[in-house]
């Protein structure tokens, strides 16, 4: 393969490993760069291989507490295995390496490529050039060089996938550093997104969930206060895509016109992350979040006009510099209010480079820890109560792979209800596939789950189940998923259980 010619296959096949850190921007960069590598001619390594590639890449995150000490930790243990391996290479990227650059090869020499956050189609090229210059490669660029939708994409699943509908973010939230590592606000055209779902669909997929940094933005760098509710109407005249969903919206850009398309799109799903970060108004003010309490509190109200049955999640920082008991009571007053599904809650710790870092008034940790606990056990107690009145009722879950730990030992499967809360279900006598539909009724509830213990009520085999069966009956070494262009199919990682939904920083 040539510095030039990125599709052109190496001479050898090699292997890699692409281990990400953070949100689900992220994680959908990570499904690129799986298919940039694979389109370059590599293979993906084994599960679990542990470092044993030819290429290993760290996909990084910069708001997570502890970051940097985990990035470095992670390529300590790899340094020996590289001594032993002539010609293995590691690469990092992501919002991490867009902060640090040149700080990670002076602490980790053995590093081969750096990249940012705007040129992740440039990671095979690097790699070659490292490789016949026998030097590390750092190049991070200032601003996007190509929408990232543009590039080669492998998919991690049939059923299910995310599709970018812009990248940056244009908020100066002083937690957030996300704003100077992925730039400001950059739109795809409308028709892109609707021709990459549209490919997506015609490949077995059936729910996809659209993805942005401040997603309910989307129409803000095209000039269109209603652009984002307008998306949503025309993903409801997509011909077989059963479900919609989309994160993580801004309370800002939360308009009256948003939660009508929601609620009049039968395929929208009645399920809404909305970070509240806190319930002070104080709190939010040194936050620069542009609401209040009063304001937020008003937009769930709407919603669940409605949308009576919307699960909605939120995400929420405890002990932000400054913050008083009586903040914290706001918070703890919001959340009764509000009464979420799910709540994110993050201790505040300082990231390096953002405004609060140097703010007074830094509380202790002991006070941060004990007011968390709190408000987890609050919000515990609000999830197992709203989960309870889902009790009896009967609910379409679409199977889904990988959701249930305990699915072997239990004989069950696992699956999400429409506003997205996780279903375990006893399993069918039939042969389902993640993605076919499984009609249930609950009979017990839990915090995080809910449990139908009785005979599924219904199968709906689906297009998804068979692109699923499709995939899975492929050699287990062919590159599949891997869609040139226009990414082709994929699951993103499920909300609100199995994973932090943004960066908690939305």
């Amino acid at each position: 393969m040539t510095s030039g010619n990125r599709s052109e296959a190496v001479d050898v096949q090699k292997s890699y490993e692409v281990r990400t850190y953070g949100c689900q921007m992220n994680v959908h960069d990570s499904e690129r760069l799986s298919g940039l590598l694979e389109d370059a001619g590599y293979v993906r390594a084994p599960q679990g291989s542990d470092g044993d590639a030819d290429v290993v890449v760290f996909n990084t995150c910069a708001v997570r507490e502890n970051a940097d000490n985990k990035l470095y930790g992670n390529l300590g243990r790899l340094a020996p295995m590289k001594t032993k391996r002539p010609g293995m290479q590691i690469a990092v990227g992501g919002c991490l390496a867009q902060k640090d650059r040149d700080t990670i090869v002076r602490r980790a020499p053995w590093v081969d490529v750096v990249f940012g956050t705007h040129n992740i189609g440039k990671l095979p090229v690097l790699l070659e050039r490292a490789r016949v210059q026998e030097e590390a490669q750092v190049e991070i660029a200032e601003s996007l060089e190509a929408f990232p939708s543009t590039l080669p994409t492998r998919r991690e699943s049939a059923y299910a996938a995310w599709v970018s509908i812009s990248v940056g973010c244009n908020n100066t939230c002083t937690f957030c550093i996300v704003p100077a590592l992925r730039g400001k606000e950059k739109d795809r055209r409308t028709g892109d997104i609707l021709a990459e779902i549209e490919a997506l669909v015609a490949e077995g997929v059936s729910e996809i969930t659209l993805l942005g940094q401040n997603v309910n933005a989307y129409g803000s760098d095209i000039g269109d206060r209603e652009a984002f509710s307008k998306l949503l109407r025309a993903c409801g005249t997509i011909e077989g895509l059963e479900r919609v969903r989309f994160t993580s919206p801004h309370p800002r850009d939360f308009t009256d016109d948003v939660i009508a398309a929601m609620a009049e799109t039968p395929n929208v799903m009645p399920q809404l992350h909305m970070p509240m970060q806190s319930g002070s108004d104080t709190v939010l003010k040194a936050m620069r979040r542009s609401y209040r309490q009063e304001r937020f509190l008003g937009i769930i109200e709407k919603v669940r006009a409605a949308m009576p049955d919307a699960a909605i999640s939120t995400d929420i920082i405890v002990g932000f510099p400054g913050e008083t008991e009586e903040d914290f009571e706001q918070t703890m007053h919001a959340v009764r209010e509000a009464r979420f599904a799910n709540a994110f809650t993050f201790q505040y710790s300082k990231r390096p480079g953002t405004p609060a870092a140097e703010m007074e008034g830094q509380i202790p940790k002991e006070v941060v820890q004990e007011r968390y606990m709190r408000l987890s056990a609050l919000q515990e107690q609000i999830s197992w109560d709203e989960n309870k009145k889902q009790v009896g009722r009967t609910l379409d879950v679409m199977v889904a792979e990988g959701e249930g730990r305990k699915d072997g030992a239990t004989q069950r499967l696992s699956g999400r209800a429409p506003d997205n809360r996780l279903v375990h279900f006893t399993k069918p006598a039939q042969d389902v596939r993640p993605g076919d539909v499984v009609t249930v009724e609950i009979s017990y509830a839990a915090p995080h789950h809910l449990l139908a213990e009785g005979a599924p009520l219904g199968v709906r085999r689906t297009r998804s189940g068979d692109a699923w069966e499709k995939r899975n009956a492929a050699p287990a070494d062919g590159p599949a998923g891997v869609m040139l262009g226009l990414p082709g199919i994929g699951a993103p990682a499920p909300l609100p259980v199995a994973a932090t939904p943004g960066c908690g920083c939305d």
